[in-house]
Order: structure tokens, then C-alpha cells, then sequence
């Protein structure tokens, strides 16, 4: 089957004929025979003192797992594994795509209506910084550095807040970025906003998470 999907010039009139042949007594397959016999390329034979035979990793893993039916389930078991791991880490960068949605527009909110010329580099670092941490109290409830005081292991491996967070929090984290970056436009003070920010966090996540529930109910439960 190898030869066949990955070898234009598979010769498969004579590995038909091998394939009537095998299961007799005095059938005899060596892999000298079938490299030559139907221009096999998966397989490499070498003679002489240092004599192996090699073969495309495709081809190794099915010869080892049918010698062993241990080997076979590790395979089985380091492929499931590795597929959880690949979901895990699809959602992950989906999640920091999705926090990440609106952020510009917050920022250009600030930079035109926070950020004074007087301000050095590091002062206005600051102002972003605290927008950040009212859009984080508002939602979640602790800054990004309680979070990192608590969850220290997870910040050492690069990890932040938004990593921890649902999906139904990061989208309406992005929703506050928006609507924050308008009230910032108006002139509100950051205790004012902060106040709506958490009151638009509680709403939106209840009828997301009521979304959610309806969802996973069966249809005969669903009204």
C-alpha cells in the first residue's frame, strides 16, 4: 500500500503476482526479491559485511507493530497523546487571537486621549499598563499581578491571566476593550468606568453561559 500511494513506478502486474503466490510452502520473499521485483523504494537491501535492510519509518512502524502488539499500542497511545496536545495548543493560539481582537482600538483610545506629550516613556508605559489592570479587575476580578503571585509556576513558563481565562470571558474581555476605549473618548473617570466594565461583564457573561447551557441541552429539553 506504500509503494502504491508514494511510488509512480510501483510495478503492481508483479506484485499481483507475488500476492497469488504468498501463503504457499514454497513461497519465499526476501527483501532483495521484492525491491527488485516491483521497484520498491520504501525499502533499501545492503549485501555484504556490513549487510541491513532499511525501510521508510511508514513501513518500520507497521513491521514493528506487527511483531508487537505492546509496541503497537504505545504507537496508538503516543498518537492520541500527541493529537490532545496539538487541540490543546489550536485553542490556546485561538484564545490569544481572541483576546487580542479589539486591543488596538483600545490602545489608540488611550494614546489620544491619556497620553500627554509631558509624559516620559515610562510614565506613559504606566497608563497602559492601568487600563489593562481595570479591564482585568473589572472581569476577572485581581490584577495581572495577583494573578502572577498566585499562579507563580504558570508565570515562570510565560503564561498570563487571558491563558486561564474561558472563552466566553476573553470575548467579552474584547467586547470591554471597545466599549472602554468610548468611554475614554468621553471624558469618564477610571472608577466610572471601571464601575460599568464589571456591571457589562456580569450581563454578558450570564447570557453567554446561558447560551452555552441551551447548547448542551437535548433537544427534547431545550424550550
Amino acid at each position: 500500500m506504500w509503494e502504491a500511494l508514494y511510488n509512480p513506478n510501483f510495478n503492481s502486474i508483479e506484485f499481483d503476482r507475488i500476492d497469488r503466490e504468498a501463503g504457499r510452502n514454497g513461497f519465499i520473499l526476501t527483501p532483495t526479491r521484492w525491491i527488485e521485483s516491483v521497484n520498491a523504494i520504501g525499502c533499501v537491501s545492503k549485501q555484504g559485511r556490513y549487510a541491513e535492510t532499511l525501510a521508510h519509518k511508514d513501513i518500520a512502524f507497521k513491521f514493528a507493530s506487527w511483531l508487537s502488539v505492546k509496541f503497537e499500542l504505545y504507537l496508538i497511545k503516543e498518537f492520541q497523546r500527541l493529537k490532545t496536545e496539538e487541540q490543546q495548543q489550536i485553542a490556546w493560539t485561538a484564545k490569544r487571537d481572541l483576546a487580542k481582537v479589539n486591543y488596538p482600538i483600545h490602545t489608540d483610545a488611550i494614546k489620544e486621549n491619556l497620553i500627554v506629550p509631558t509624559l516620559t516613556q515610562a510614565q506613559k508605559g504606566y497608563v497602559y499598563a492601568d487600563e489593562a489592570e481595570l479591564l482585568n479587575v473589572a472581569i476577572f476580578g485581581i490584577t495581572s499581578k495577583e494573578w502572577r503571585a498566585e499562579h507563580s509556576e504558570g508565570a515562570k513558563r510565560g503564561e498570563n491571566i487571558h491563558d486561564y481565562a474561558s472563552v466566553q470571558q476573553l470575548l467579552v474581555l474584547s467586547n470591554m476593550e471597545s466599549y472602554n476605549s468610548i468611554m475614554i473618548k468621553d471624558g469618564l473617570s477610571s472608577s466610572k468606568r471601571l464601575e460599568r466594565l464589571n456591571e457589562m461583564a456580569r450581563q454578558q457573561l450570564q447570557v453567554l453561559l446561558q447560551v452555552d447551557n441551551r447548547l448542551l441541552l437535548p433537544k427534547s429539553d431545550k424550550k
